[in-house]
C-alpha cells in the first residue's frame, strides 16, 4: 500500500471530494492523559459531499469514514472541562455518528468494518477556523437528509460555488508566449472514479487542474507535441468523453488522460480547438490502414483487437466500457494443447450465449413470449462486475469500491478457469467474454495470482481463496497466458476472427442481423436506446445510469458490412517477411543527376536490360524522348535523345511493349506514337483520341494497350502481333471505349487470375471529384462487358494543370492471389488512399492528424514490391513502407514539382528515378 492511503475509490460512486484539514482526533472518553499522546491522533479530515473521512498519520490505524446521512449532530465543541481544548481556544468540532466505517486497518486490503454503534468524534482543527468548517459541513449534512434528486441538486450547487473560488494560476505557464486558447470545466475519468476539475488549453500545453488535492500535483500538464492520439469516447452511453494518449517523452509520465465533459457540445468544442493547434503532431492510425495491416499479417490479432476496442469506445480507464476479448480455447481439461487441432477452439461464428444449443433453445422460447423490447440475453458479455471478477486479485480495491467495501462470496469468485468456462456454457445468465489480460504476455498472467495476499475468504470446501486454478496444460500463469496468446494468433483463429468481429463490433451487433445471429441483448445496452440528456428527473436519470453500469454497454458499431477475412500466413512469401525490418531502415540518397530536358519532365519508365543494367526512359514537354543505361553501381550512360512529335507537342506518357524494343508514347496532339529504340525510328503514329493523351498503359496479357485522354475517354486497343509490330488501326484494334464525364488523368491495370478478365482502376477528374473503379469482363472484339464498381471520394480544389494518379498492386503476386484487387491513389490536396476491392475497405494515409506532413500537393505515385513513392508539387519525395503503411523518409528532391517517378526494386539496391518541372531527372539509391 502507498503511504497516502486515502483515494476516491473509498467514496461512493459520483461522490465529490472537496478539501481536507489538519486535525487531532479524540473520542468522548478523552481525558487529560491524552495530552501526551496527541501525536498519535494527528491526521487529515477529508470533507466530501456525502461523508467525512479521517486519515490518521499512524499507518496502523484504520481510516474512519463518517457517512453524513448517519450523523445526528455536527457542531462546534463548547465544553470546557478538557483543559487541553481550552488552551487551544476551543477550535474543535464535535460530530455524533450512529454508524461509521473502518477501512484499511493495519494498512492492509480487507473488507470494510461497519460499526453500528453511536459514537462522538471530536476533531481539533489545527489551522482552520472551526466556525467556517462547521458551516461548510452543515451544508453538506443538510443535503444528505433530502430525497436523492434534491440532494444531488444541492450538492451540485455547492460544488459549483466552490469551483468558482479556485482559479488557474498563469504563473504555471512555461513562458510569456504561452496563451490560453480555451478554458472549460470537465472531469478526469479513471476506473470507477470521476474527478472534476478545470481544463485549460493553451497554444503549447493542455492542463487539468483538479478542484481538490487528490492528485499528486496541483495540476497535470501535457505538452501538445507529446500527444500521439486523441479519441472521442462515450461515457455512460453519452458522447462526452475525450481520451488523449501521450508519448513516452511526456515529462509528467502520464500515459493516458481520459476526460469527460458535461455536454456533447462542450466535448466537440474542446476536440475541435485542440485539433486546430499547429504544434499538435499526432500518430496515424486510420481504421482502414490498420485493417489492411492486420489482413496482411503485419498486425497481430491481439493488437488489432486492441485497436478495434479503442475505436469502439472501449478503454482501460472505464470499467463500464472495458476492452473485450473472445474466449478462444474451448478445452481446459487436456494435459497437452495441440493448437493445430481445430476441435480445440470455440466457434467464433457464434456469440457465447449460442455456443450451447440446448441453452439457446430455452432462451429462444422465452424470447417468443417476451413483450417488446425483446432480448435473448439479460446479462451482458462485459460489465464492471465481470471485469473485476477476472481482475479482483490484481485490483482488489476496485472490487471493494464497486461492492461497497465487500468482496464477492468466495464460492462465486474466479477460482478456476475450467469451472468458469463450464458456467459460461451452461448457466442461463452467464455470457461473459474475456478481458485483454488473458492474452497479455507482458504481465505474465499476474491477475491470476493473489500477489497481495488478500484474504478473500474461505470457500465451502474449507480452502481459502488463493491463486486461480489453471488447466492441466498450463505450467504456471505465465505459461497459461503465453499459450492463450499463441491460440489467439493461430491459423484457425486468424481465419475466423472476422466472424467474432462482426458480432461485437460489426453489422451483427444490433437489429435484425443481431436477431438472426442470436446476438440480441437488453435494450439499455445499446447506444441511442435512451437519451440521458433529455431525462430531467434526477432520480430517474440516476436509476438509468446505475442500470447502464450493471447491464453493460455494447461497443460502438464500427463496421456496417461483413468484416474482411485475414489472409492466410502462407500467402506472405518468405522474402518479403524477411525484408520487413530492412525495408523500414531504407534510406535513399542522391546517386546521380541522369539528364536534363529542355522543359518539364512528364513521364519516366524503367526496364531491365540485363542482370546488371537498367534502361531509363524519360519524356518531356520539349517533345524529346531520352534513353539512358543505368548500371548496378548507379552510373548512367546516354543511349539516345530523339525528338519524336512532328508537331513538337509535349509527350505525356510512356509504355513499354514488353518483349520488344518498342515504346508507345502519348502526346498532347492526341497522337499515339510507337517508337523502336533499337532502330531509332518511329514505326507508327495514330490519332488515338480527340484531345491530349494523359496516360498510356501496356497490359502484357493478350497485348492490350490502354490509353486515357482529356477527351473524357479511356480506350482499350488490342495489338494482335507485336513481333513484328503492325500498324495500330482503330477500325480493327479498338475493342472498348469507356466514357467519363470529365478528363481522365490516370489509369492503373490489374489482371485477375481468378476471373480471367481485365480489371482496371481509373481515377477521373470531374466536378464531383470522384475516383471510379471499373471492371471489364470477356474483352473481345465483338463482346465487351463492363460495370462501375466503386465511387471513391477524391481530392478538393483540383486545378487544371495538376494531376491525380492511381495505381494497383498487380506486381505483388501474393496479394493478387488472396485479394480481389488493391489500389492506391494520391490526390492533389495531400491525401493518399489505399483500398481493397471486394471488401469496400478504404483507408486514408493522410488525415487531420498528419496534415502537417503534406504541405504540398501530391502529383505522382509509383509502387514497388514493398514501398511506394509519392512526388509532391514542391519538389518533396515521400517514401512509404507499403507493408506497414508508414512513412519511411521525406526527401527534398527537386526545386520544382516532381512530375514523374519510377521505382525499380528487384535486388539489394532499390532505385528511384524522379523527373521534375525543373527539367532534371535524378537517380536515388538506398
Amino acid at each position: 500500500m502507498n503511504k497516502e492511503r486515502f483515494s476516491l475509490l473509498l467514496l461512493e460512486p459520483g461522490e465529490v471530494y472537496f478539501e481536507d484539514v489538519s486535525v487531532f482526533l479524540c473520542s468522548e472518553t478523552t481525558t487529560n492523559k491524552l495530552i501526551d499522546d496527541e501525536k498519535n491522533q494527528l491526521g487529515r479530515l477529508k470533507v466530501c459531499s456525502k461523508s467525512l473521512v479521517f486519515e490518521s498519520k499512524d499507518l496502523t490505524k484504520p481510516l474512519i469514514k463518517l457517512p453524513l446521512k448517519d450523523c445526528s449532530d455536527i457542531k462546534k465543541h463548547n465544553e470546557s472541562h478538557y483543559k487541553w481544548l481550552t488552551s487551544r481556544g476551543q477550535n474543535a468540532l464535535t460530530i455524533t455518528c450512529n454508524q461509521y466505517i473502518e477501512m484499511l486497518e493495519g494498512n492492509t486490503l480487507a473488507p470494510y468494518k461497519f460499526r453500528n454503534v453511536k459514537r462522538i468524534f471530536i476533531f481539533l482543527l489545527n489551522y482552520t477556523n472551526v466556525d467556517v468548517c462547521v458551516r461548510q459541513i452543515s451544508q453538506l449534512h443538510s443535503a444528505s437528509t433530502l430525497p436523492l434528486a434534491e440532494q444531488n441538486q444541492m450538492i451540485a450547487a455547492i460544488e459549483r460555488g466552490r469551483q468558482l473560488l479556485i482559479e488557474f494560476n498563469p504563473l504555471w505557464f512555461e513562458d510569456l508566449s504561452e496563451k490560453i486558447v480555451l478554458e472549460i470545466i470537465g472531469n478526469r475519468i479513471t476506473p470507477l472514479v470521476v474527478n472534476p476539475g478545470r481544463i485549460i488549453l493553451s497554444n503549447l500545453n493542455l492542463y487539468f487542474q483538479p478542484f481538490n488535492k487528490i492528485e499528486p500535483h496541483l495540476f497535470l500538464k501535457i505538452p501538445l507535441k507529446g500527444i500521439k492520439s486523441i479519441t472521442k469516447r462515450r461515457f455512460l452511453l453519452r458522447q462526452v468523453g475525450l481520451e488523449l494518449c501521450c508519448k513516452d517523452a511526456v515529462p509528467s509520465g502520464l500515459e493516458v488522460l481520459y476526460l469527460a465533459l458535461n455536454t456533447p457540445i462542450e466535448r466537440d468544442r474542446l476536440y475541435e480547438v485542440l485539433m486546430n493547434q499547429p504544434c499538435l503532431n499526432l500518430d496515424d492510425s486510420d481504421q482502414g490502414r490498420m485493417t489492411l495491416l492486420w489482413q496482411n499479417g503485419v498486425l497481430s490479432n491481439y493488437d488489432y483487437l486492441l485497436f478495434l476496442n479503442s475505436l469502439a469506445d472501449r478503454t482501460f480507464n472505464d470499467l463500464t466500457q472495458y476492452p473485450v476479448f473472445p474466449w478462444v480455447i474451448a478445452d481446459y481439461s487436456k494435459e497437452f494443447l495441440d493448437l493445430n487441432d481445430e476441435s480445440l477452439y470455440r466457434d467464433l461464428r457464434k456469440p457465447v450465449g449460442a455456443l450451447n444449443e440446448e441453452r439457446l433453445g430455452r432462451l429462444k422460447d422465452r424470447f417468443k413470449d417476451m413483450p417488446h423490447p425483446r432480448f435473448l440475453y439479460g446479462s451482458h458479455y462485459s460489465t464492471p462486475g465481470f471485469v473485476l471478477f477476472y481482475l479482483v486479485r490484481k485490483y482488489p480495491h476496485f472490487m471493494l469500491c464497486l461492492q461497497n467495501g465487500r468482496f464477492d462470496h468466495p464460492d462465486r469468485m474466479f477460482n478456476c478457469v475450467a469451472s468458469v468456462w463450464r458456467n459460461v456454457l451452461s448457466n442461463s445468465s452467464d455470457f461473459k467474454e474475456l478481458v485483454p489480460e488473458f492474452y497479455d504476455t507482458n504481465t505474465n498472467g499476474d491477475f491470476l495470482l493473489n500477489a497481495f495476499g488478500v484474504n478473500f475468504g474461505t470457500m465451502s470446501n474449507g480452502s481459502r481463496v488463493g491463486d486461480v486454478v489453471l488447466p492441466p496444460w498450463a505450467k504456471d500463469s505465465k505459461d497459461f497466458v503465453c499459450k492463450l496468446r499463441d491460440a489467439l494468433e493461430s491459423d484457425y483463429v486468424s481465419k475466423n476472427l472476422h466472424h467474432w468481429i462482426d458480432l461485437i463490433f460489426g453489422y451483427k451487433q444490433s437489429g435484425k442481423n443481431a436477431e438472426e445471429a442470436d446476438n440480441l441483448f437488453y435494450y439499455l445496452c445499446y447506444e441511442g436506446a435512451v437519451d440521458l440528456d433529455s431525462v430531467t428527473d434526477c432520480n430517474e436519470k440516476h436509476s438509468l445510469e446505475v442500470q447502464i453500469m450493471e447491464f453493460g454497454q455494447i461497443p460502438k458499431q464500427i463496421f456496417d458490412k461483413p468484416h474482411p477475412q485475414r489472409n492466410p500466413k502462407s500467402g506472405i512469401p518468405k522474402p518479403l517477411a524477411e525484408n520487413k525490418v530492412v525495408r523500414r531502415t531504407l534510406n535513399f540518397d542522391l546517386k546521380q543527376r541522369i539528364c536534363t530536358h529542355k522543359d518539364a519532365v512528364t513521364a519516366v519508365l524503367v526496364s531491365k536490360q540485363d542482370d546488371s543494367t537498367l534502361n531509363v526512359f524519360s519524356a518531356g514537354r520539349d517533345a524529346i524522348l531520352k534513353i539512358h543505361s543505368l548500371t548496378a553501381d548507379g552510373e548512367s550512360h546516354a543511349l539516345m535523345s530523339a525528338a519524336l512529335s512532328m508537331s513538337s507537342m509535349a509527350l505525356s506518357s510512356i509504355a513499354l511493349l514488353h518483349g520488344t524494343s518498342s515504346l508507345a508514347l502519348g502526346s498532347w496532339d492526341s497522337s499515339i506514337l510507337v517508337y523502336d529504340f533499337e532502330c531509332g525510328r518511329t514505326i507508327d503514329q495514330v490519332n488515338g483520341h480527340e484531345d491530349a493523351i494523359s496516360c498510356l498503359l501496356w497490359c502484357e496479357r493478350n497485348n492490350y494497350l490502354i490509353s486515357a485522354s482529356w477527351d473524357c475517354c479511356v480506350r482499350i486497343w488490342h495489338i494482335a502481333d507485336i513481333n513484328p509490330y503492325k500498324t495500330l488501326k482503330p477500325a480493327s484494334a479498338l475493342v472498348a471505349q469507356l466514357e467519363h464525364d470529365s478528363k481522365v488523368t490516370a489509369v492503373a491495370v490489374s489482371w485477375s487470375l481468378v476471373r480471367s478478365h481485365l480489371e482496371y482502376v481509373s481515377v477521373i477528374w470531374n466536378r464531383d471529384r470522384l475516383c471510379k473503379s471499373v471492371m471489364l469482363e470477356g474483352i473481345q472484339r465483338k463482346f465487351v462487358k463492363y460495370s462501375m464498381r466503386h465511387f471513391i471520394p477524391g481530392s478538393e480544389d483540383l486545378s487544371y494543370r495538376e494531376l491525380c494518379l492511381a495505381i494497383d498492386l498487380e506486381n505483388l503476386e501474393w496479394r493478387r492471389k488472396k485479394i480481389d484487387a488493391m489500389f492506391i491513389h494520391a490526390c492533389l490536396h495531400g491525401q493518399i488512399t489505399v483500398g481493397e476491392r471486394g471488401t469496400d475497405l478504404i483507408c486514408s494515409l493522410q488525415s487531420s492528424q498528419s496534415c502537417n506532413r503534406f504541405l504540398n500537393f501530391l502529383r505522382c505515385l509509383c509502387l514497388s514490391e514493398s514501398i511506394f513513392v509519392v512526388g509532391g508539387s514542391r519538389g518533396r519525395l515521400f517514401v512509404w513502407d507499403f507493408v506497414r503503411m508508414s512513412l519511411m523518409q521525406q526527401i527534398d528532391a527537386h526545386k520544382d514539382a516532381i512530375s514523374a517517378v519510377a521505382v525499380f526494386d528487384k535486388g539489394e539496391n532499390v532505385n528511384i528515378i524522379t523527373g521534375s518541372n525543373d527539367r532534371r531527372l535524378i537517380l536515388w539509391q538506398n
